[in-house]
Order: C-alpha cells, then structure tokens, then sequence
C-alpha cells in the first residue's frame, strides 16, 4: 500500500481512509522511499515513531523511561542520527507531553496502539474495496468506530492550573537512587527531598568545583525555597530525611555549618567572617582580635522564610543585598563604625520553607525587580502518600546509601573547573534560546537567571555522579529540576506582574465583563489613588497585552471603557458613537 500512496490518490479517499493509509505508511515504512511526495510529513512522524519504539523496549524491559536512555537504544541502533542526534531527540521529546511522567509515557503507548488498530483497519478497508466480494462497509464502520475511540480517550492535564510534574530525568543517578530508597518510608514530595538534597551536597562540597561562563565562576552553592501547605506539605519532613543522610556522609559539616535565624546582613556575614584585626595603639601592629571561621560553608535552614522576607523589607537592612552577594560571588562586607566586617570566599547556600500566601504576601516588588527572588528555586511541594506508620529505610540499604555519598563528596572536593562533554554541549545550545527567552510580569522576575540555575543543577547532578565533566544525563536532569520550578513558579505567581496598582486593576476588570469606565475604576480604589498613578498602571497593563479600551464618542467628553484581554486575543482601541 505504501508503494502507491501519493498525495493525489490520498486526496481521492475519505478522511477515515486517508488517515488510516498515512498511518499504514509510515508505521509499516523503514524509510520514505515509496512515498516521496509525502517526504516531510513522513519523516516527521517516522522520527516520532523511532523514540516511541525505543520508549516501548525500555518498557517492556522494566527500564525507566528516560530520555538518555531513549538515546542509548536509539544509539545501539544506529538510529539516533535518523532522530537528528541529541538536538533533534531534545527538540522531539523534551516539549512533548509523554515525557513528563511515567503515566505520560504508558499513555503515549496507548496511543501508539490505538493508531496502530486504527492502521490495521485502514490496511483492511483498502483490500476489501480491492477484492471481489469484500465488505468495504464494515471495514469503514471498524475505521470509524477505532477514530471515535480515539477521539473519546481522555486528553492529558494540561495548562497553567495542572500541577508541575517531575520529570524522570531529574531522578538521575544516585540523586535517583537517594530519593527512591527513602520514598517508601516518608509522605514527602519526591522533588522536595531531591532539590533539599541537591542543595545540601553543594554546601557540604564548598567552593572547589567551578564552571566558567566568561569571567564569570559559578558555584555549586544553591537557593532553594519550598512553598506549601503548613503542616500538609511536609516541608519539615523532606530536610529530616535528607539532614539524616547527609550526617552520615559528613558529620562535622552537619554538625558546625547547618545553622538558622538569619536576621541581618551583618549575621550572615558573622557567620563566615574572616579574622578581625585591629591596629595596636602601641606596637603600631595587627592584632587578631578574632580568629573569623575557618569553615566558610554555610547551610542556612530557615522554616519560617516569610521572616526572611519581613527582615529585607525594613529601611536600611543589609540582609537582600548580602544574600545576592553570597550568591554571586560569595565575598560579602558591610562597613560599620569600628571595624569592617567581611567574608572572602564564602559558600552560602539556602533554604526555606514558606507558604504560597506568605510569598505572595511579603515578597515585596523591590525584592522582585533587585534579583532576590531570581536567585531561588520556587519549588511547589504536597504530601506524597498517607503513612499512618512510615517505617525506617533498612539499615543495610542506609548504610550503603550513605557510603556512596561520602564518595561522591570526597571526590567532589577535590574537583576544580568542570566542563561539558560534546554531546551536552549540543543539549545545550538546542536549550539555551528556551532557557533565555523573556518571561512577563512577576514570572519574568523570578525566572530571570534560568540559564544560571540550570548550570549549577547539571552541576551538582554530575558530582553526585562523581564526574568532572556535565554529560548528558547530567544536563538533563538539570533541565528537569529547573523546568520544575518554573512550572511551579508559573503556578504560585500566575500572570501578576508584581505592580501593586497593575494587579488590582486585572482583578478588577476580569470581575467586570463590561469592563470599567475610568470614573468606575477610580471608584474601585475608594477614589484613593492619584489619577496618574492609575494611568500608569492601565498603560503597564496595556504595554503587556493584558487590557485594552475603546474610546466611546458621547455629546459631552469621550469615554474610555477598559477590558480585560482574554488569553490568545490581541488588544484593540475601538471608536464607536453613543447615543446620550
């Protein structure tokens, strides 16, 4: 059938036929060569067709279903040059919905089985039109009947209200291997121990492991902030967990350099000073008046990051700025009026705990234009399961757990300048328009450093692997931590933009399907607010695309009526007379 299917002889079938006969084609076709004029369309599906193959082997083999390993079978092969080699199987997979979850994946293979039922019945339909004495019409109702099943299964979740999924991808290795050993015995979100864990091994490693972006030297210290439920969301339960294994794999570093209760700039850098001297007013000489910290690591837990945020709104706190100096560059100083306090080389890394009301409530628009926020990974978080009686991870499984982190932490430290192979760098570049591209509103400001955060997750992903350079698994999980807290972020902030007045306006004209004359705008905000004010903030929610108005020509003084712009709809300013 393939030999002879054309465009013209495909336009002569119904669309039942036709669908069926393409479908034919292309899952019975190890090349294009009989259908040419169909070449493009052909060998897009042919390429889907050869990931969705190499996914149903990792399946029936009981091998998770990750995009590395789709490439190793691919690669064995020699297929994954057919897919367009690592760019292309990103740019097929990665923004693909089947990718997302294990369930994703299945339902992916449903779907191939579906179609395949479905090209079957059309193989069917063409030899009973072609044979004397077929039944071309009950061939056509099986066609039909296979389309409505199809059309009848259930589309997955989607959209900006689904919550984030993880990934398989970000459970690489022995990040993996942690979170799936401790999984049964705690009602904690899988990606809230992984990112707790991913941010405690880089403190515990310091500041030896690097990568050069220009002049620029990224760490592998990370911000990370969990954002749920009180109590339900089984923050506290995640870093219990993680704290556990991390003291036995580094008792001291737990021990001396996990500490909480940050309250001010100058605290942060007290705790990882460098010696104080003072000049003696008789040897005319340095004196030590405090030998500093030695150990410039520094874990900071803080359950209550709200308090955190409440502290960085106060006139003259140094704590923002100090943060998102630990974070660049991790030389921190405030001066005073005695002596000049200051920490060189500092390895700060954080965590919080907060919930969405209490981000939204106090994260303040100065801490979301300043960088603070973009320098944090939003991580949404929800109890995982019901344990009325957890249990304990068996201590032989702990113990080897726990060995094979120490490993990884000894060899981390002695690494310097990381690297990425030749095959992460091509993920890389496919990735980085993605990565880098403009976001709006409050999302914009808090995933603005999406390239920088990435970097440092493939990072870490890559030591806990106990390699120097970023291959591709590492890069991808990286992608899949960070591809996670931006769907979380987009999920906690929605599309507000962070202005106050901007805000109030959107919620005010989406509860008002006729919109709102300027006179009932002002009368919203209790005729409070300046009218400059709040033509700056129809002109920041029209320069966004989120409302627009039309000028209404009365009698007297042309009226504005602003709108709310529905989603996939472009601004107008229309002019019409009215009637007095």
């Amino acid at each position: 059938m393939s030999a002879t299917l054309t465009r013209r002889n495909l336009a002569a079938l119904s669309a039942p036929e036709a669908e069926a006969g393409l479908l034919y084609a292309v899952l019975t076709a190890r090349d294009g060569a009989g259908i040419p004029e169909l070449a493009p369309a052909v060998w897009t599906v042919h390429r889907h067709r050869l990931v969705y193959e190499a996914a149903r082997h990792l399946a029936a083999a009981g091998r998770p279903m990750e995009l590395v390993a789709v490439a190793e079978r691919l690669k064995a092969r020699d297929e994954l040059q057919a897919v367009g080699g690592w760019a292309g199987l990103s740019a097929l997979t990665l923004p693909d919905a089947w990718a997302g979850t294990s369930n994703a994946c299945a339902e992916v293979l449903r779907e191939k089985a579906r179609r395949r039922a479905l090209a079957e019945a059309g193989e069917r339909l063409a030899r009973a039109a072609s044979t004397p004495g077929g039944d071309p019409e009950a061939a056509l109702a099986r066609v039909a009947g296979l389309r409505e099943e199809r059309a009848a299964a259930p589309e997955p979740e989607t959209g900006a209200a689904a919550w984030p999924e993880l990934r398989p991808e970000a459970l690489h290795g022995l990040a993996g291997d942690l979170v799936g050993g401790l999984d049964p015995y705690t009602e904690a979100d899988q990606v809230a121990v992984l990112v707790q864990l991913l941010a405690a091994f880089g403190s515990a490693v310091g500041r030896g492991p690097h990568f050069c972006v220009g002049a620029t030297k990224h760490r592998v210290n990370e911000y990370v902030v969990l954002v749920g439920e009180t109590a339900r969301g089984r923050k506290g339960t995640s870093w219990d967990e993680v704290r556990a294994l991390l003291e036995g794999a580094d008792e001291e570093w737990a021990g001396a350099r996990v500490q909480s209760g940050l309250s001010s700039g100058e605290g942060l850098i007290w705790a990882v000073r460098d010696p104080i001297t003072e000049t003696n007013s008789t040897t005319h000489q340095q004196d030590i008046v405090d030998v500093g910290v030695a150990d410039k690591r520094l874990l900071v837990i803080e359950p209550e990051f709200s308090a955190i945020l409440r502290v960085c709104e106060r006139l003259g706190n140094t704590l923002s700025a100090q943060i998102r100096q630990a974070w660049d560059s991790g030389m921190l100083r405030v001066l005073t009026k005695h002596q000049a306090a200051r920490a060189t080389d500092a390895h700060v890394s954080i965590m919080g705990h907060i919930t969405r009301d209490e981000l939204l409530r106090y994260l303040t628009a100065t801490e979301q234009a300043n960088g603070f926020a973009n320098r944090f990974l939003w991580i949404l978080v929800k109890r995982s399961k019901l344990l009325p009686e957890p249990g304990r991870m068996p201590d032989g499984e702990r113990q080897t757990l726990t060995r094979r982190l120490r490993e990884a932490l000894d060899h981390a430290r002695r690494v310097g300048e990381m690297g990425r192979d030749d095959d992460a760098r091509e993920i890389w570049r496919e990735a980085y328009p993605r990565l880098s591209a403009d976001r709006l509103g409050l999302l914009g400001a808090v995933c603005s450093r999406a390239e920088a955060q990435t970097l440092r997750l493939s990072m870490l992903f890559a030591l806990l692997d106990r390699s120097q350079v970023i291959c591709p698994a590492h890069l991808l999980a990286g992608l899949a931590v960070w591809e996670y807290s931006e769907a979380a972020a987009r999920l906690i902030f929605g599309d507000a933009l962070g202005d106050g007045t901007s805000d109030e306006l959107i919620r005010a004209l989406r509860a008002a399907p006729q919109g709102l004359t300027r006179t009932e705008i002002r009368d919203h905000f209790g005729r409070n607010k300046a009218a400059a004010e709040l033509s700056r903030g129809l002109r920041v929610l029209s320069e966004h695309g989120l409302a627009s108005f039309e000028r209404i020509e009365t009698d007297g003084r042309p009226v504005e009526r602003w709108h709310a712009v529905r989603a996939g709809t472009t601004k107008t300013t229309d002019t019409t007379k009215a009637g007095t």
